[in-house]
This record gives C-alpha cells, sequence and structure tokens, in this order.
C-alpha cells in the first residue's frame, strides 16, 4: 500500500486505509468481498498474490459491488510487482472499468479480453492485455490461481 500512495489520486494520498476484507480472515468468496465493501463512494484497492508469490491488484475510484453493467472513472488503474511497480491507466478507449456478478468480477475489458478478472470462489483468475488499460498481463500467466487477496478502502 505504501508503494501506491503516489500512484493514487491526489486528493487520497495523506487518507488513512484500513482493511475491509482479507481471504485469511473472511475465507474465499465474492459475495463476501461485495458485502465487505466501504461506503459506494469510498474508493478500493484490490491487492492479490497469486500461488507463483506474484503481486498485483487494482485501484476503483469507486466501492468494488455487483453491478448490472460496468461502472467507474478514468482514475481506475491496474498494477503490478513484476518485481518493481508498474501501473496501467485509463487510455481512453473504452469506459469498461468495473463490472461484477455473483459469478465474476472483471477490471477493464474489450474485444471478450479482460485486464483482471477473479471468479465466484476467488480460487481462479486472469489477466490478458485489454483496451481499457493497454496492460500487460499482471500475473505470470493469463490464468491464475489466488494465494491471498485483500481489498482496503478508506478509513
Amino acid at each position: 500500500v505504501p508503494q501506491l500512495g503516489p500512484q493514487l489520486p491526489p486528493r487520497l494520498t495523506q487518507q488513512p486505509w484500513h482493511l475491509l476484507y482479507s481471504t485469511g480472515r473472511d475465507g474465499f468468496s465474492l459475495r463476501t468481498l461485495y458485502r465487505s465493501g466501504a461506503r459506494p463512494d469510498s474508493p478500493a484497492l484490490l491487492l492479490i498474490r497469486d500461488t507463483e508469490g506474484q503481486a498485483f491488484g487494482a485501484f476503483s475510484a469507486s466501492a468494488i459491488r455487483s453491478s448490472s453493467g460496468f461502472y467507474g472513472t478514468g482514475e481506475t488503474f491496474l498494477f503490478s510487482f513484476c518485481p518493481e511497480l508498474k501501473v496501467f491507466r485509463w487510455t481512453g478507449r473504452n469506459d469498461f472499468f468495473l463490472k461484477g456478478d455473483v459469478n465474476l468480477l472483471m477490471v477493464g475489458g474489450g474485444s471478450g479480453r479482460f485486464g483482471l478478472w477473479l471468479d465466484a470462489d476467488l480460487h481462479r483468475g486472469g489477466s490478458q492485455r485489454c483496451e481499457t488499460f493497454d496492460n500487460e498481463t499482471l500475473s505470470h500467466r493469463e490464468e491464475f490461481c489466488i494465494q491471498d487477496l485483500e481489498l482496503w478502502g478508506l478509513a
């Protein structure tokens, strides 16, 4: 979280963050992650470590939630620590920031590819280059198994 501070919108850099959801504490469930979310207008930081030890995730200026369509703003970004921090910001090509339902959470998209996706039981996920962020694959593989996942929100 400290390394990501300078990448956040300036209005958030001095704000205290707290842990809303952790697979270690709360189990592996996308529904539980949605229920753990902060206020709808509260930013969210999603941190993931896969079973190969790769760390990556997403920032959203709005809470991560279940939705019927895509939502979010151009402040949304993807990031990876491989081995140093790489940040992938909005390209302006589309506005496919976040979309979540009971089966899948998606961040970024275009042409059937998602910058980051997570399944309903938060065991599997994937990452591909997408139009929204023109990102690299966040993990070493396009599909990965999740070891740990945390959702942070503003205190």
